[in-house]
């Protein structure tokens, strides 16, 4: 069974681009101006959405993004995505921020784990938020790492802390190779599956689900 797509820009190149999700199970159809989502809302469909259709971003006085129809998943493709605007399409309530050119196999994917009711975001955007979340919420109790090796307690609080694999090996004198092992068993025993999740779980936060490449 095919799964509805609308994808909405007003570039040919671009749409023939997506367009290629047909051959990996969704059913593309087109738009080309904000305008027409509403009438989509209605329907629950899944959006990839060409950035360049909301006017203005990236700079610091750009607009508040007004958010989109109520009903629609919709995931933001940028051909130059940035940290900033992808945190801007975030706030106003897109599902998923995406370079715009990425292979139509990994904009399936990024669609499939949108419509499990995730939130797909970029690596270092991920980084970003998770430094944002170690600064701005400390943590309030140890009750997530009762369960956990001292080891395990110390890898978990620097991912919360928005630091990559190596920079934690390189902290704690271990191997990648270990923090990676120490950070699937941290996902094991805090129920969690992925690094902002478990920052979140650290830091006492009532949780989202989010995806990123390499988790």
């Amino acid at each position: 069974m095919t799964i509805p797509v609308l994808l909405l820009t007003a570039d040919d190149a671009l749409y023939r681009h997506w367009a290629g999700l047909g051959a990996t199970g969704w059913a593309p159809a087109r738009a080309q101006r904000l305008s027409e989502l509403e009438p989509w809302g209605r329907r629950g469909v899944l959006v990839v959405l060409d950035e360049r259709a909301l006017g203005k971003s990236g700079a610091a006085g750009a607009e508040p993004l007004a958010g989109f129809p109520a009903g629609l998943q919709v995931v933001v493709a940028s051909a130059h995505p940035s940290d900033p605007d992808g945190q801007r399409v975030l706030v106003a309530g897109a599902a998923g921020y995406i370079h715009a050119y990425m292979p139509v196999q990994g904009i399936s994917r990024v669609l499939q784990h949108v419509m499990g009711g995730e939130i797909w975001v970029g690596k270092s955007m991920l980084s970003r938020m998770l430094s944002q979340i170690g600064q701005a919420a400390p943590e309030p109790n140890q009750d997530w790492a009762r369960d956990l090796t001292v080891r395990e307690r110390d890898v978990a609080r620097y991912v919360a802390l928005g630091h990559s694999n190596q920079s934690i090996a390189d902290a704690l004198g271990i191997t990648e190779r270990t923090v990676r092992a120490h950070v699937s068993a941290l996902f094991e025993k805090l129920g969690v599956s992925d690094r902002l999740m478990l920052a979140l779980r650290v830091h006492g936060i009532d949780r989202q689900t989010v995806s990123s490449p390499g988790d």
